[in-house]
């Protein structure tokens, strides 16, 4: 019995140092993407839309902050990431964005199986800063798809870019940016899913 005491002691101040030396993760600031879009009071509209997550890279599919600080080469910020992934991100921006427009009122996202007459989904190409020179600038683009709920027949489809220049390439300023560039988008979106559903056919 003795003899097993003085082994576990030995053993349980070796975890005690292993752990003690073991590199403690880095901080992380996390920012969520934040809107200045006023509300408003549109006409309603009858029909009802389910905002989808766009499909992305590897890359984008992530809480990192991305930036392309020369050519071809995608980073990210360190120790500084999103609240969620950035698909996810933009889907809820966009939902918000449509809450705040109040023309399309009947509204449900993928994480919910409500039956919607219509669905906004695409692909996200880019969610990130770049560097131009000394510049540095947000780009967001969607490639987006409005799909018929009854038969998910695509009935309109269309590329959104936004680039909003960065006054400060701290990541603060960047985070800033980001939130303009999703108004920008929100609006534009917004719009064209709006005059889409009111003028496609319904059979």
């Amino acid at each position: 019995m003795k003899r097993a005491y003085h082994m576990i002691v030995p053993m349980a101040l070796a975890l005690v140092s292993a752990c003690s030396i073991l590199p403690k993760p880095d901080p992380s600031d996390v920012y969520r993407l934040a809107s200045a879009q006023p509300a408003s009071q549109g006409t309603p509209v009858s029909w009802s839309l389910r905002v989808t997550k766009p499909q992305t890279s590897e890359f984008l599919d992530s809480p990192r902050i991305a930036v392309v600080p020369d050519g071809n080469l995608i980073s990210n910020y360190a120790n500084s990431r999103w609240s969620d992934p950035a698909p996810v991100l933009l889907r809820n921006r966009l939902l918000d964005g449509f809450q705040r427009d109040g023309r399309v009122t009947l509204l449900s996202t993928d994480e919910t199986n409500l039956q919607a007459d219509y669905e906004l989904g695409g692909q996200l190409q880019a969610f990130q800063s770049e560097y131009r020179g000394t510049a540095v600038e947000v780009v967001i683009r969607l490639d987006a798809r409005l799909v018929r709920g009854r038969d998910q027949r695509i009935i309109a489809s269309r590329r959104f870019e936004v680039r909003q220049p960065v006054n400060d390439a701290k990541v603060p300023a960047v985070v800033a940016a980001f939130g303009q560039a999703g108004d920008q988008l929100n609006k534009q979106v917004v719009d064209w899913v709006v005059q889409q559903g009111n003028t496609a056919p319904k059979r």
